[in-house]
């Protein structure tokens, strides 16, 4: 579904639910990690890009504290009062919203209540951060329809407290940043210590090609939980020859090599896949300055090799789509995608190929395993913006 009647069908949702005045639309993009897995929480480097899919907010400002919402695409309502705000169980997507609400509340903003429905082509559950999308596009709302004026990049910052602190979910900074600062034709290099960021240029000869497996992440919490633990320790063993190390960001591959003897086996790969990440996404951003697609490609070879066998998060279906990616025309490098043990793989495909790559990892895939993947071919997208 393109934009257009994206915008469409949420402005007629809108008129049906809340008849008067016209609603403002607001869009904010999906992401996908181009590389850069599992180092933010270790204070490292990530390089995601916004995608050509969207969530659309169509909203109006109401008077009396209460918001008011309609999912168009779960059909289905939700309300909550701006002076009691707790999480709905039943409506669970409308806790974005009231994540957003909260955080702007208690950062002393004034907000008055709001009518809104929302409507997404964003997969939901595929790991190309439906989440955000909605959290960011409902804070542009609130910002425009209360005359709020906050940096983009500090509006992320409070998506992100949002999904932290209300839903309970415990994302870094990546998935807002993207959404608030994606730039059309771009990835984004950001720093998630410093958030410090940076657009680098997608050649144009390329398409950004996201191939979902369809299995879902059932083990992705406690492992989540356990790699975070891991790369702890390896922090805390690796203080002893150099104190002054605050993440696994601070360790190179050098310095691994020298002391990683002090690490238990299973701590060692772990800290060894950060580490490397590290310095395969500072490597990226030189090869794609320098327009080489081909070494760019490599680069997210090593990077799923490294999740599968250092870090351990790949799962069987994950490293089948790679395999049958590597063996589709114009493919130059493929990679799991997100937290890991199920969800997407992304794909470097060479523009001219990308009909013919797609049909045939579909294909294969489902001869394969019996199930028919999603596969989505994407450019890179700005950020959100009132349309």
């Amino acid at each position: 579904m393109v934009m257009a009647d994206l915008c469409q069908r949420v402005t007629e949702a809108f008129e049906q639910q809340f008849p008067g005045s016209a609603p403002r639309l607001f869009q904010a993009p999906g992401r996908v990690n181009l590389i850069g897995e599992h180092t933010d929480y270790n204070d490292g480097f990530v390089m995601p890009v916004a995608i050509d899919r969207h969530v659309i907010l169509a909203a109006r400002a109401r008077q009396d504290g209460r918001v008011r919402l309609w999912s168009v695409d779960l059909n289905q309502a939700a309300e909550f009062s701006l002076d009691a705000i707790l999480t709905d169980a039943d409506a669970p997507w409308s806790n974005y919203v009231r994540g957003v609400a909260n955080v702007l509340q208690l950062e002393g903003f004034v907000l008055q209540g709001m009518d809104a429905a929302i409507a997404g082509n964003v997969p939901i559950g595929s790991g190309l951060s439906s989440s955000a999308a909605i959290e960011m596009a409902s804070a542009l709302a609130f910002c425009a329809l209360h005359s709020l004026e906050i940096p983009l990049d500090q509006l992320a910052l409070l998506c992100q407290r949002a999904e932290n602190d209300f839903v309970g979910m415990r994302c870094g900074i990546m998935d807002p940043f993207i959404a608030a600062l994606g730039q059309p034709g771009h990835a984004l290099w950001i720093d998630c210590r410093s958030l410090e960021y940076d657009p680098v240029p997608v050649p144009v000869e390329v398409s950004i090609v996201v191939c979902d497996t369809m299995k879902r992440r059932g083990l992705v919490d406690s492992e989540y939980n356990a790699r975070r633990q891991e790369c702890q320790r390896g922090v805390e063993l690796l203080q002893q020859p150099f104190p002054g190390i605050r993440a696994l960001r601070d360790v190179s591959s050098a310095d691994l090599s020298r002391f990683g003897s002090l690490l238990p086996p299973v701590v060692r790969r772990r800290c060894m896949h950060v580490v490397s990440e590290n310095e395969r996404v500072t490597a990226a951003v030189d090869v794609l300055r320098e327009g080489s697609v081909t070494q760019f490609g490599r680069l997210m070879d090593e990077s799923h090799a490294s999740l599968r066998r250092d870090y351990e998060v790949s799962c069987l279906e994950l490293d089948l789509m790679v395999e049958l990616a590597r063996q589709a025309p114009g493919c130059l490098g493929a990679r799991m995608t997100g937290a890991g043990f199920g969800g997407c793989t992304v794909n470097w495909v060479s523009v001219g190929q990308t009909e013919r790559f797609a049909g045939q990892v579909s294909k294969q895939y489902l001869a394969s395993t019996g199930v028919v993947p999603e596969v989505y071919i994407c450019q890179a997208s700005g950020g959100a913006g009132e349309l």
